[in-house]
């Protein structure tokens, strides 16, 4: 019989990183096992920097699979929140379980941590105050809320190096952490979580490999994003109760340095939220990167989504952030993921398996963006490897109607974020799992098997993730002194 452990986490993201960290801390993590089917902090390289084109990596692409998950790899952006708000406003709904006040004293522990581990000391957005509310006041005339809290900016570049020392802390302090390996199934029997079995990740595509068992009266999903197809897939075979999930669809928006140098000097990412006319879907800017570089991700089946990287050193002369619309489908319709699925390989197909980018203005003229246009526009596209094209084609008329509109109501607000030569990258989608449903200590239906994290639906970004990580550990030490 294979060893037994105390606790099981599948994936390594913050949200296991952190767990993991506080159970040594609190002296509980004495056999305790991470698994992860990418590759460690260290061996985590996107070829793309010196082939040019995305090679699609096998069996995972190294951007969204590894040793401190996706997020960690595109821009390090850690967002905090202010001492007077009354909620928590960005982040997902981690407090919703353990309240406001104790989410903020969370958040707080969790920051420290990543100062202790190498953190920015530095904190955007809490200078320029009358500044912001300028801008505030001209966006809320728009119909556009704007959300100002403090962020701490890692860049992509020194998240690996802050990752690597976190991951050599785990290593030193004896957490068990295998990598390249998929959890293929949970072991559940009677309601109760029994262990997972597991096979080598280079073993992706043989349904006939040997699956090894192994075995823990606590398990914990942390999958993240990357791992929402395969939640979904879990929680329908074995029964785990979950809450019908969203999906945000949109683009990479990206656009001169100067027209977005109020934004990024008072706040470096401006969060904007919007309602336009005339379906009033829920339209929101995310992960700006300032001076930075739109990216391309490989997620399962091939599947390449558009994403946004900024660094410490390394600068471009554009800005590029995504401009997401949020999906609730009703009844009878119940498969977000799938849709969004759908969308995404729809704008691959067009653009041969790339990511497509279209100048705004041709969106605006009916046309598609010519290679030659590309060429000759004032912005120069800093993914060289998008293809230009239609993204209409494939993105749907209520999706684009909001997108176009935000884009045009946002001009009002910052001149020039409706210039013709802007770019638009497609396709940024964000698949969230069906929420799983979960009590106050983050357990599931099924005994002893938890969710934290972004994958479940709890939890959005680096901060929010880590800290939910923290309070696992804490439920997880408080059961075992019972």
């Amino acid at each position: 019989m294979s060893e037994k452990y105390d606790v099981i986490a599948v994936g390594m993201g913050p949200s296991s990183i952190f767990m993991a960290y506080e159970l040594i801390k609190l002296k509980k993590a004495h056999k305790v096992l991470l698994i992860e089917q990418g590759k460690k902090v260290e061996d985590r390289y996107c070829p793309i920097e010196k082939t040019g084109n995305c090679i699609k990596c096998k069996p995972f692409c190294n951007i969204t699979s590894g040793f401190s998950g996706a997020g960690a790899f595109s821009d390090g952006k850690l967002s905090l929140y202010n001492k007077e708000d009354d909620d928590i406003y960005i982040g997902g709904i981690l407090h919703e379980y353990i309240g406001v006040e104790e989410t903020k004293r969370l958040i707080d522990y969790t920051d420290k941590i990543y100062l202790d581990f190498g953190a920015d000391t530095k904190l955007e957005g809490t200078e320029h105050q009358e500044e912001i509310k300028k801008i505030s006041y001209k966006a809320k005339k728009e119909g556009i809320n704007l959300i100002n809290i403090p962020i701490r900016h890692l860049g992509t570049e020194k998240a690996h190096e802050l990752y690597k020392r976190l991951e050599d802390y785990l290593s030193e302090h004896h957490i068990e952490m295998k990598y390249q390996t998929i959890v293929e199934d949970l072991i559940i029997e009677k309601g109760k979580i029994k262990g997972v079995r597991i096979k080598p990740a280079k073993e992706l595509n043989n349904e006939d490999a040997e699956l090894e068992e192994i075995y823990a009266d606590n398990v914990v999903i942390a999958v993240g994003r990357k791992g929402a197809n395969w939640l979904v897939n879990m929680c329908e075979k074995h029964n785990i109760k979950t809450k019908s999930g969203i999906v945000d669809i949109g683009i990479r928006y990206e656009l001169p340095d100067r027209i977005m140098k109020d934004i990024n000097t008072y706040m470096y990412e401006g969060k904007f939220i919007g309602k336009p006319e005339p379906f009033k879907d829920k339209v929101r800017t995310f992960c700006q990167n300032p001076s930075g570089f739109v990216a391309s991700e490989v997620y399962d089946n091939n599947l390449s989504l558009v994403n946004g990287h900024s660094y410490k050193e390394r600068k471009s002369t554009n800005t590029n952030l995504a401009i997401l619309v949020s999906h609730h489908f009703t009844y009878p319709f119940n498969k977000p993921i799938d849709y969004g699925r759908n969308v995404a390989k729809n704008l691959n197909e067009l653009g041969a398996g790339n990511i497509l980018v279209q100048r705004l203005g041709d969106i605006y003229r009916g046309k598609r963006t010519w290679e030659q246009e590309l060429k000759q526009n004032t912005v120069i596209p800093t993914l060289k490897s998008a293809v230009p094209g239609d993204i209409t084609y494939a993105i749907g008329y209520r999706t684009m109607t909001d997108i176009l509109n935000f884009i045009r109501s946002m001009d009002k607000v910052v001149e020039g974020f409706a210039d013709p030569d802007n770019l638009l990258y497609a396709p940024e989608i964000k698949f969230y799992s069906n929420q799983v449903v979960i009590d106050n200590n983050f357990e599931s239906n099924i005994k002893g098997l938890y969710s934290i994290g972004d994958g479940g639906g709890m939890t959005r970004g680096l901060m929010m993730a880590s800290a939910s990580g923290v309070q696992m550990a804490r439920i997880l030490a408080q059961k075992g002194e019972k």
